[in-house]
């Protein structure tokens, strides 16, 4: 079996769960022997500050000869996230062009390429960009099944699959639903459903998100198979937690701090704990556009001493942020699935996520709570901070049960539903 899998980011290049869960599940179907071309756009313009590159023209060459077995990866120049805003792209793409230029300048073997020059001037062109460029090559390509990854490779997908015939599978990791609320951008929508409606089969990451795709988007429920998302064990490199003598407990968020994740009901019960706990500190791990705002909200709730906001988090510093913790909390929103839990499980922390989200309906040894309801998050914070028998059974049982979702299966099952779309 061949897939072209469309994706727009992929480790070490990452902005969310998106990427860790496109490495898992690729990782899984190369072991199973299924050939995989991965396309994903890339310019070199917005890779995180933090990711040491060592081949700037291919950053994942290291894992493709490594890690993954039969697997490829095909670029297009392109700059596509869904977490810039139009003020930030532009200065992204006007920094990148005008380096572009000083070093044509320089050095006359370093130009523009034809299709640099024209980088759309927002999000919808470098999707339409993406998926122009994916239809130019694709019909060379060999593969069973087309595959995208969320809404901006939705048009590449549906255009590669009316010009080669082949199967269009589309994967939701997210709806614009779960990261606007009710103030849904129409264009993004409206990708979102043409995806979804042109495709064989839908993928869903939970019921949770199956459920919105029938009563939101019109899909049929016999066209959407859910596939739950696993954790690669293999990739975590466990710190040593603390040995129990230190005199503040840590309680952590590790996530885009977004509406969508609900930073600010994890503010709003910090304050609720401190009053009856004071010897406890806030991590609030990650970035985005609500995060000034929760340093303004922690300081107005004169907390801000006992909030920590440590910006965005590589793979070893998650790590070291797992092991300092005593719990972790995830007060999602509106949640598709939500990988941080399971990875806080098996790096043996106690969690307590919102009832709203998809991991809450395969767990059962972590404490759950609805996002908006700050006192019954509070109580449970300080149950688990203050009752050592709770903190171990949650931590014991936890890590158990996080071994059970693993990508092989989650593999499996795409290669079933990849067999019966073909057929």
């Amino acid at each position: 079996m061949k897939t072209l899998m469309l994706g727009w980011e992929f480790p070490p290049v990452i902005s969310g769960g998106l990427g860790t869960a496109c490495y898992g599940l690729t990782k899984a179907m190369g072991n199973l022997g299924i050939q995989i071309t991965f396309v994903l756009p890339w310019s070199g313009a917005a890779s995180p500050a933090n990711v040491k590159m060592v081949d700037t023209n291919n950053p994942w060459s290291a894992i493709e000869t490594g890690k993954l077995k039969h697997v490829r990866f095909r670029f297009v120049p392109a700059m596509l996230s869904p977490y810039l805003s139009a003020k930030t792209y532009s200065q992204i793409l006007a920094e990148y062009l005008q380096g572009k230029k000083s070093k044509a300048g320089s050095n006359p073997s370093t130009t523009l390429s034809a299709r640099e020059v024209h980088y759309g001037h927002d999000i919808f062109r470098e999707v339409d960009r993406y998926a122009h460029s994916v239809m130019d090559f694709a019909p060379m390509e060999d593969f069973d099944v087309v595959h995208a990854h969320d809404w901006m490779t939705y048009p590449a997908g549906m255009g590669v699959a009316s010009i080669t015939g082949r199967p269009l599978v589309v994967q939701v990791h997210s709806t614009e639903f779960d990261r606007s609320g009710e103030n849904v951008n129409q264009m993004i929508y409206d990708i979102e459903r043409a995806g979804m409606h042109a495709a064989r089969r839908v993928i869903a990451v939970s019921n949770y998100t199956k459920n919105i795709l029938i009563y939101r988007y019109g899909v049929p429920s016999e066209k959407i198979e859910v596939i739950h998302n696993g954790v690669d064990f293999s990739s975590n490199g466990h710190c040593p937690h603390p040995d129990g003598t230190q005199s503040d407990k840590v309680v952590l968020y590790l996530g885009r701090v977004t509406m969508q994740k609900g930073p600010e009901y994890f503010i709003q019960a910090a304050r609720k704990v401190i009053d009856v706990y004071p010897n406890v500190r806030f991590i609030m791990a990650g970035t985005g556009d609500m995060l000034y705002r929760m340093i303004d909200l922690a300081a107005w709730l004169g907390i801000g001493h006992k909030v920590h906001f440590t910006g965005f988090l590589n793979g070893p510093q998650v790590q070291r942020a797992y092991a300092m913790a005593d719990l972790y909390v995830m007060p999602s929103v509106s949640e598709p699935f939500g990988l941080a839990p399971l990875e806080a499980m098996d790096n043996d922390v106690p969690v307590l996520i919102s009832k709203q989200s998809g991991v809450a309906e395969i767990l059962t040894h972590v404490l759950k709570v609805d996002f908006w309801d700050i006192n019954e998050m509070a109580n449970k914070i300080v149950s688990v901070l203050k009752r050592p028998p709770l903190h171990q059974t949650l931590r014991q049982n936890g890590s158990w049960q996080a071994r059970r979702f693993r990508w092989e299966d989650a593999a499996e099952k795409c290669k079933r539903l990849y067999e019966a779309v073909v057929a």
